[in-house]
């Protein structure tokens, strides 16, 4: 029997058909309903009820933060309504098979700690820079969640204590968060924040644009500032960086030429992280999620 596996993102809700191999059999996606979790439920058990004579079970990842030994979602990250609910058991009333789920960024980092570029890793981190900044940390091969299922919520890591500010700017999340490289561009090249993208930011940074180069290098320093201040904390083995902008080589480049500068300006020799691409982009938290799925006991 097949697993079916769902990840859930604050727009598409993508899904697969997989082996416990990993391997993908089938894919598709649907909008993410943004009304109400009647309608979310409604749209989990239409892809169920297309497999449900094929699978053991189902396999989730979901933004919030999730208690996912009990299937509890104290918080749904965008999908408010999805706060303080016991997804599993109203999933399952619905689709009466066995189901798991996870946070988003504790998939991805579990993907990678099974079959990524931390396999070979005891003790890492995963850092996905998307809207926010995601991730997990893996801790002898297993993911760490502490008691409040926080550990790798690095969005919130305070990033500028710079006087008493009240509002989210001082935060991880929204300096190393993809819209804020965005909007810096947009803002440099004087054009509407629409019209920036990753891709758009990227193409300019290959081709030498020398101010968004500069922009690009001060992303990457205030990153490679928190990359240093996780290694002195955890001391990984590796720090595996994911999100969609993670393809580009030019923004690991910098990142590494940071990393080094912050090393080089230190009065003893210490640790650098290790930082390496994730393996896996648009199927990492599916992967994660059947990991979960393969992991825990009925």
């Amino acid at each position: 029997m097949e697993i079916l596996v769902i990840d859930v993102g604050g727009t598409a809700i993508k899904y697969a058909l997989m082996n416990d191999s990993a391997q993908f059999i089938e894919k598709g996606s649907l909008p993410t309903p943004k009304d109400s979790i009647e309608h979310f439920v409604d749209v989990i058990g239409s892809i169920y009820d297309k497999y449900k004579d094929e699978i053991s079970g189902i396999a989730m990842s979901m933004p919030g933060l999730i208690d996912s030994e009990r299937g509890y979602l104290y918080t749904g990250g965008a999908l408010e309504y999805n706060c303080n609910k016991n997804i599993v058991s109203i999933l399952e009333k619905r689709c009466p098979v066995r189901i798991t789920v996870e946070n988003d960024g504790k998939c991805a980092a579990l993907a990678e700690a099974w079959k990524g570029n931390l396999s070979d890793c005891n003790d890492g981190i995963v850092v996905i820079l998307g809207t926010g900044v995601g991730g997990g940390i893996i801790k002898d091969k297993k993911l760490h969640k502490g008691k409040h299922f926080v550990a790798g919520e690095f969005s919130f890591i305070i990033a500028d204590n710079d006087g008493k500010k009240k509002d989210f700017s001082r935060f991880l999340g929204a300096q190393s968060g993809v819209p804020r490289l965005c909007k810096l561009v947009a803002e440099a090249k004087k054009l509407n924040e629409e019209e920036v993208d990753g891709y758009k930011v990227f193409e300019y940074a290959n081709n030498g644009d020398e101010k968004v180069l500069e922009i690009l290098d001060d992303y990457c320093f205030k990153l490679a500032v928190q990359l240093h201040n996780l290694q002195h904390i955890y001391d990984p083995e590796k720090i595996a960086i994911g999100g969609g902008i993670s393809k580009q080589d030019i923004l690991f480049e910098y990142i590494q030429k940071n990393i080094d500068w912050i090393a080089d300006s230190l009065p003893y020799v210490m640790a650098k992280p290790q930082v390496v691409r994730c393996r896996f982009n648009n199927d990492s938290n599916l992967i994660g999620a059947l990991s979960v799925f393969m992991t825990t006991r009925n």
